[in-house]
C-alpha cells in the first residue's frame, strides 16, 4: 500500500511539473500564459539615462529661457476709426505686408459717453484720485480720447440717459467729481486689424507708423 502512496506521489508530481512548465500544451492543458508586451516598452532604459553637471544643467535651463519667448502666442491689435484719407495712408503702407495679415474695414460707430474725472493738473492728484477710487471699489480706465488726459474714465456708455443713471449710483458710492461727458460722436472711416501680429511681424510696426500718425493700436476687443 505504501508503495502505490509513494508511486502516486511521483506521478502527480511529475504531471504538476509538466503542466506548469507548458509540456502539455500541445494537448491544450496548460496553465494561461500573462504577457503584456507594452510594459516593456514604457519601461525606462537605464543606459540611456545620464546625471548632468550642475554646469550644463544651468546651460540648458538658460536655451530653454531663449526659446519660450519665441513660442509666445500672436496677438490681435486694432486702431481707432481711421478718416478715408488716412486708411488710404495706411492701406499703402501695408502692401509689402503677408496677405491675410491685415485687414481694413468701413465701420460705423455710435456716439459714446463716458462717466469724467479730470483733467488733473499733475500726477501726484491723477494718483489720489486713483487711490481714493480703489478705496471705494470702483472701477476705472484711462479715456480713449487724448484730449481728455489726465483723467479717469468710469464707465462707457451708448447713451446719455443710460450715463447719467450710472453718475447717480456712483454719487450714493461717494463719488462727487465726476462727470458724464460725450467721449465720440457717431463715426463713419475705417478700422485697421492686425488680427495675428507675430513677433516677425512686430518690428514692422515701424513702418506704420508714419501712416498712423497719432492714431494708436490697442488690443482687439
Amino acid at each position: 500500500m505504501l508503495r502505490l502512496i509513494v508511486l502516486f506521489l511521483l506521478l502527480a508530481n511529475g504531471a504538476y511539473y509538466a503542466w506548469s512548465q507548458g509540456l502539455l500544451m500541445p494537448w491544450g492543458v496548460g496553465p494561461v500564459q500573462q504577457s503584456e508586451p507594452q510594459r516593456m516598452q514604457q519601461q525606462l532604459q537605464p543606459e540611456g539615462v545620464r546625471l548632468l553637471p550642475a554646469e550644463e544643467l544651468r546651460a540648458l535651463e538658460a536655451q530653454v529661457a531663449q526659446v519660450a519667448p519665441a513660442a509666445r502666442a500672436s496677438e490681435c491689435l486694432a486702431s481707432a476709426t481711421l478718416a478715408e484719407p488716412q486708411a488710404a495712408t495706411v492701406r499703402t503702407a501695408l502692401q509689402s505686408w503677408p496677405a491675410g495679415s491685415w485687414t481694413l474695414e468701413p465701420v460705423v460707430e455710435p456716439p459714446r459717453w463716458i462717466l469724467y474725472m479730470g483733467k488733473y493738473a499733475d500726477p501726484e492728484q491723477l494718483a489720489r484720485k486713483r487711490a481714493e477710487l480703489r478705496q471705494l471699489g470702483i472701477a476705472f480706465d484711462a479715456p480713449l480720447d487724448p484730449q481728455l488726459e489726465p483723467g479717469l474714465a468710469l464707465g462707457s456708455f451708448s447713451s446719455e440717459p443710460s450715463a447719467q443713471q450710472q453718475l447717480q449710483a456712483l454719487v450714493t458710492r461717494g463719488v462727487r467729481s465726476a462727470r458724464v461727458v460725450q467721449d465720440r460722436p457717431e463715426q463713419r472711416g475705417f478700422r485697421l486689424q492686425l488680427a495675428a501680429m507675430t513677433d516677425a511681424l512686430r518690428p514692422r510696426l515701424n513702418e506704420l507708423r508714419p501712416a498712423l500718425d497719432t492714431t494708436t493700436l490697442r488690443p482687439c476687443r
